[in-house]
This record gives C-alpha cells, sequence and structure tokens, in this order.
C-alpha cells in the first residue's frame, strides 16, 4: 500500500477559495488523474498542514469534504485512504510492465432512488464507543421494558425538547422498530373490538404507511394535498371526522413542502375539536437546507392529542430498524397498553447503544456532518436541472431527495425505464399517489452516493431529457 506522503498539494493564500477547499480539490483532482489510486493513504493530517504552513483544522475540514464526496474514507488506525477510481483504465502500471487490457464490465449501477442516507461517514468513534459500551454492560436476565429503555427513552426526550422544542417526558416516549411499527402500533391501538379506525393520509404519501395502517384493519383515506400538505379546510370539510389523521408537516412526502404555521393551528383546532388524533411524522425535520424548520406541531398548544413519530433510518441507517413516538393524553395511554402487551421489538443491546451515541453528543455531531453533505450534493443537482427550461425541481428545502416535474405529455415511466437501462435507477412520482398522479415526474434521492455517481446519474438522466425533448 502505497504512503501519499510526497503528495504535491497546491494552495494559494491569494485565493478566494477558503484553503480547505483548496487542499481538497488538489487531492480530488490526483484522485481523477490516477496519480492516487484505491487504497494508497492521505499524508497524516499533521504533517500536511505543517508541510503546508496551515492549521490542522484546515486539513481535517479538506478530508471530511472528501470522504463525505466519497473520494476517500476514514479507517480506524490507518489514517485516511483514498476509495475511488473513476476510471479504470486510469489505474497506474508498474514502470517496464504492460498495461493489462481493461475487463469489459457492465455498465456502473447508480441507485438514485429516495430513502437512502450517507453511511460513509456513520461509523466513527463516536459510533463505535456508543456500540463498545453497549456491549462491554452486563446483560441482564431480564427483556426490556417494552417501552423502551429508559436511557434511551430520555436521550430522545432531550433531543426533542432542544432540537424541536416539544415538552416532552421520558415516561411519554415510546421506542419502536421504526416509523412502520408505530403506525402499526396507533393503528392497533386506535382499533380493538372489531372497529375499524378511519385514518386518513396525504396523497401523494409514502406507500408504505398506507400498506402498514391497512394491514392493522385500519380504513385508510386518501386525501389529495399540495406540496404543503393538507389544508385544514380540507378537513374540515370530512363528515364524520376520521378517528386520526396522518401527515408530514415538517417536510411534505415526497413533494417536499412544509405546512404553514397557521395551517398547524388550524389544523390542531380541528382535530381538538372533532376528537381526531394527529399523527405526526416528523420526517426529515433534521436537514434543511435554505429555510429554518418550523415548530413541530406537537410542540403548539392545543388540547388535540398528537403523536409525534420519528425514526433514524434516514438519519442514521434503515439498518437499524429502530425509531421513537411521543404521546400524551388519552391516546399516549392506549398506545402504552397496546405496547406493554407485545412487547419491545427492539433489541436491548441495540437501545443501549442508542442512547450512549444520542446522549453523548454522536447523533448531533453526525447530523450536522450529513447535513453540509447533502448540502453540497444538493448543489450538484440544481447546477446540474435547475437551469432547465422543459423541467422544475421541488422537494429542495430539505431531506435527501429531490422531484423533477417533467414536461406536460412527457411518460415518467419512460424515462425512468430509460435511464435504468443505463444503469441508473430513479422512482416514479406515480408510484407515490394512491391514485392517478396529476402531473409526470420522478423522484430521485442524492443521501447514498458520492458525487461522482451522482455526477453520472445526472449526467444519464439530463441526456434522457434531452432526447424526450
Amino acid at each position: 500500500m502505497a504512503l501519499a506522503g510526497d503528495l504535491y498539494v497546491r494552495i494559494d493564500p491569494d485565493d478566494d477559495a477558503p484553503l480547505s477547499v483548496q487542499i481538497a480539490a488538489s487531492v480530488r483532482a490526483a484522485v481523477l488523474s490516477g496519480v492516487l489510486g484505491p487504497g494508497d493513504t492521505l499524508p497524516p493530517t499533521r504533517a500536511l498542514a505543517a508541510d503546508l504552513g496551515v492549521s490542522r483544522g484546515v486539513v481535517v475540514g479538506a478530508y471530511e469534504q472528501l470522504v463525505g464526496e466519497g473520494f476517500a474514507t476514514g479507517r480506524r488506525g490507518g489514517g485516511t485512504v483514498v476509495a475511488v477510481r473513476p476510471d479504470p483504465a486510469a489505474a497506474r502500471v508498474p514502470a517496464g510492465r504492460p498495461a493489462p487490457a481493461p475487463d469489459p464490465t457492465p455498465p456502473v449501477h447508480v441507485d438514485l432512488r429516495p430513502g437512502r442516507p450517507a453511511i460513509r461517514g456513520l461509523q466513527d468513534a463516536d459510533w463505535r464507543s456508543a456500540w463498545r459500551r453497549a456491549v462491554a454492560d452486563e446483560l441482564p436476565g431480564r427483556s426490556p421494558d417494552p417501552l423502551g429503555l429508559p436511557a434511551l427513552r430520555e436521550a430522545v426526550a432531550v433531543y426533542l425538547r432542544r432540537v424541536r422544542g416539544v415538552e416532552v417526558s421520558a415516561d411519554e416516549v415510546l421506542v419502536t422498530a421504526g416509523a412502520g411499527d408505530a403506525l402499526a402500533l396507533v393503528g392497533l391501538a386506535l382499533g380493538g373490538d372489531g372497529r375499524r379506525p378511519r385514518v386518513v393520509v396525504e396523497d401523494p404519501s409514502y406507500p408504505t404507511a398506507r400498506r402498514v395502517l391497512a394491514a392493522t384493519g385500519a380504513v385508510v383515506e386518501p386525501l389529495a394535498v399540495d406540496a404543503d400538505g393538507f389544508r385544514a379546510a380540507q378537513l374540515a370539510a370530512l363528515a364524520p371526522p376520521p378517528d386520526a389523521v396522518l401527515l408530514t408537516p415538517s417536510h411534505q412526502y415526497p413533494l417536499g413542502g412544509r405546512m404553514p404555521v397557521q395551517e398547524r393551528v388550524d389544523v390542531l383546532r380541528w382535530a381538538a375539536d372533532e376528537g381526531v388524533v394527529v399523527l405526526e411524522d416528523d420526517y426529515d425535520s433534521e436537514f434543511r437546507h435554505r429555510r429554518r424548520p418550523l415548530p413541530a406541531m406537537a410542540s403548539l398548544p392545543s388540547s388535540a392529542d398528537v403523536v409525534l413519530i420519528g425514526s433514524w433510518s434516514t438519519t442514521l441507517t434503515p439498518w437499524l430498524r429502530c425509531g421513537w413516538m411521543a404521546a400524551r393524553g388519552p391516546v399516549g395511554e392506549r398506545l402504552r397498553e397496546t405496547r406493554a402487551q407485545l412487547g419491545t421489538p427492539v433489541s436491548g443491546v441495540q437501545q443501549v447503544a442508542l442512547a450512549h451515541y444520542l446522549a453523548g453528543g454522536g447523533f448531533s455531531r453526525h447530523t450536522a456532518r450529513a447535513q453540509r453533505e447533502y448540502g453540497h450534493r444538493r448543489g450538484l443537482v440544481v447546477a446540474a436541472l435547475g437551469g432547465r427550461p422543459d423541467v422544475a425541481l421541488g422537494a429542495l428545502d430539505g431531506g435527501l431527495h429531490v422531484v423533477v416535474h417533467l414536461p406536460v405529455g412527457t411518460a415518467a415511466r419512460d424515462v425512468v425505464r430509460a435511464v435504468g437501462e443505463r444503469g441508473v435507477a430513479v422512482a416514479d412520482l406515480a408510484d407515490y399517489y394512491a391514485g392517478p398522479p396529476p402531473s409526470a415526474g420522478v423522484v430521485l434521492g442524492y443521501g447514498a452516493v458520492t458525487d461522482l455517481e451522482l455526477r453520472r446519474g445526472l449526467a444519464v438522466l439530463t441526456e434522457v431529457l434531452d432526447a424526450a425533448a
């Protein structure tokens, strides 16, 4: 394994670009030209900082940017190493040895389907420490608390009070196996005795939410929304009122808008008057790109029963299958009773690790890094597609995806198929509607891919759109 200790890094103090950006650009150019290849170790941050006459923090920032872009990866005890070679033909060949003929390879598959977060920077010192502490603890001989580990519930309550402004106690928090498990618990708690609760959901919305609620016996009623979600007048017109309404006010999924504060207040007033449970999915509230997040509905003064639902699937990894819900009042009691009967679906060891991770600040640091990474890749999407007069971009204010609204007369399924044949996967906006969509569009996620993969995927999509024009 080569050590890139003598790597030439160019910086210009008179350049307007920050020094960390210049360092990252110089290393990136070395990777793209084949000077550095996969597995090559970048110079230690202290050594490179001393050579360049800059602070170590500047070099650390450059390396973090390269890791976020997918050009490098951090390895425990092994420094920062190069992770990609964009062109196999650019591989370096030892002097005097003929270059091998390139092997035929299938097209690179770029998965731009939404809902997948970046996990390359997740397994850092904070993450490893949390899990080491969890497995080092003596294992209890009893089953975990069905409502969730008290320490994790307390950590979630602290997070909600600090970040979302929701005054909630640990006793009002339940640990779940993700958002799907939370909705299943709601469906079971609202039903019973052969009764089938009516739950109104946004249309479009996450298809799995509709399927989970229906599987519990609930009657699911889609209601068309605009980009910002439900309007209070729409809900007030429902007769009779439903048992519950599921909404994503922080980041309507998938259209991406956010419900105005006045609409939130009006919905809560209607729900309180009619005895309707508000299910608030706090989806993607952690990642905002242009505007600060509005307060959670659960934080607003109201006598309505509000159940706030969250998951670590998009902030950490779907592999955890873990989340939480916060509920007060009568509906909270029913949820806790139902969970006590069923028991917890989440491993106790995992809950201990997550409690350490949240309480120790690892989660906050990770989401801050991820926010910068997602904001950067969002900029790549806007640069590639934002200037096109034939499409309109939606869901840009936050989250990990963008909706590309297609021209009238363009069949989204044809676009999805065409890019798929070239190794790029995107989603059809129609898949999120319970009925026919009002317009055509594709949904692409930029959370899990590297910059290089994203650029490839956007180039393919651009060529397909040009051919369809």
